[in-house]
């Protein structure tokens, strides 16, 4: 039997649809928006409300970090001081996590890196997100998977080898997870969403909860998703979709029988063919989002690769995290530079 307990509540497929407001920075780095945010998504009947954590100096290179972001959502003059800007402390973690328990709405946060699952699982969070760029991080996964606690797991930009491997890695850890369909696209548009990916996750994993990540801007999707069997949904959320930030514009609004009547037309091509694929529109996003395994410190040609010497960052753009065990163990055949990737051709056989 298909089942998923979060904080409590139990999901499976006699239930109703488990509701996540996806938060993310959407508060624009204000704690009162944060709490606004919070009390509007209990309000409208979600089950939990999360934000995203990101220990950003962890996170990205340093050239990746430092590069000059000039662009009307920004909030700051580089990447990372625009990343920066919008992340919370730990103080306001738990201003959040207690509002949140006095108004009865489920709290957590996507952990984007060791340092932030580090600091999540010191708040004791009652579930962690795993987000669409992180599908093919397997140590991360495992490292979060041995905390105990559900795991909700995006799909985004993978293929079912993907989701196999994670399946296959969790299992023998935690079994209290689901697995969300995904495009990371954003918005996604009608004929990107291959929403069929549902039913071929149900029939291929058929002890796990299946869900949807839905980027489609608009409501028709849910409905659609939910028929296919999908009992968790996380959908964008915001207080104003004008608002200054790339998320806001796709985020849920309630529409009018205008748009219902269109998104019934669009519900027919947006069921996909049931193959799940990377899309082409998903290449920059996730290069964005995705990891690689990269030096974690100069290294001499000739030197034998330890744990303490692969550091795994963003951007994807390089060996991807699964191959760690991979290249541990191997001797490199060239010098390399702190931050730079690692590549087989630079390792002896």
């Amino acid at each position: 039997m298909r089942q998923l307990v979060i904080d409590g509540l139990e999901v499976n497929d006699s239930t109703d649809c488990y509701v996540i407001a996806e938060i993310g920075h959407n508060h624009q780095g204000d704690i009162k928006q944060a709490r606004e945010l919070i009390l509007a998504a209990k309000n409208c009947g979600a089950n939990a409300a999360k934000l995203q954590k990101r220990d950003n100096r962890a996170l990205f290179t340093s050239e990746y970090y430092h590069r000059p972001y000039d662009n009307p959502n920004s909030f700051g003059a580089t990447y990372g001081d625009h990343r920066e800007f919008l992340e919370f402390g730990e103080s306001e973690y738990r201003e959040l996590q207690a509002y949140s328990k006095e108004i009865g709405i489920t709290f957590f946060s996507t952990a984007f890196d060791f340092p932030s699952a580090d600091f999540l699982a010191k708040l004791d969070m009652p579930a962690y997100k795993i987000a669409s760029g992180d599908l093919k991080n397997i140590p991360l996964i495992k490292y979060i998977a041995a905390f105990g606690k559900p795991l909700v797991i995006s799909t985004g930009g993978g293929t079912m080898e993907d989701i196999d491997r994670v399946y296959e890695a969790l299992t023998p850890i935690n079994k209290n997870f689901t697995i969300l369909q995904c495009t990371a696209s954003y918005p996604a548009q009608p004929e990107e969403m291959n929403l069929r990916v549902i039913s071929t996750l149900r029939e291929r994993f058929p002890d796990t909860v299946i869900g949807l990540s839905d980027h489609f801007s608009g409501i028709s999707m849910a409905p659609a998703a939910f028929v296919l069997g999908a009992r968790v949904m996380e959908k964008h959320f915001t207080l104003n979709r004008a608002m200054k930030g790339t998320d806001h514009a796709f985020s849920l609004e309630p529409i009018g029988l205008k748009k219902l009547v269109r998104d019934l037309k669009r519900v027919r091509k947006a069921l996909g063919d049931g193959i799940k694929v990377t899309q082409p529109v998903e290449a920059a996003p996730l290069i964005k989002m995705g990891k690689k395994l990269v030096a974690a410190r100069d290294l001499e040609a000739g030197h034998t690769l330890t744990r303490e010497d692969v550091a795994i960052k963003s951007p994807g753009d390089g060996l991807p995290p699964y191959m760690l065990e991979t290249v541990l163990g191997r001797k490199i055949v060239h010098p390399m530079a702190c931050d730079q990737s690692i590549h087989i051709d630079y390792l002896n056989d």
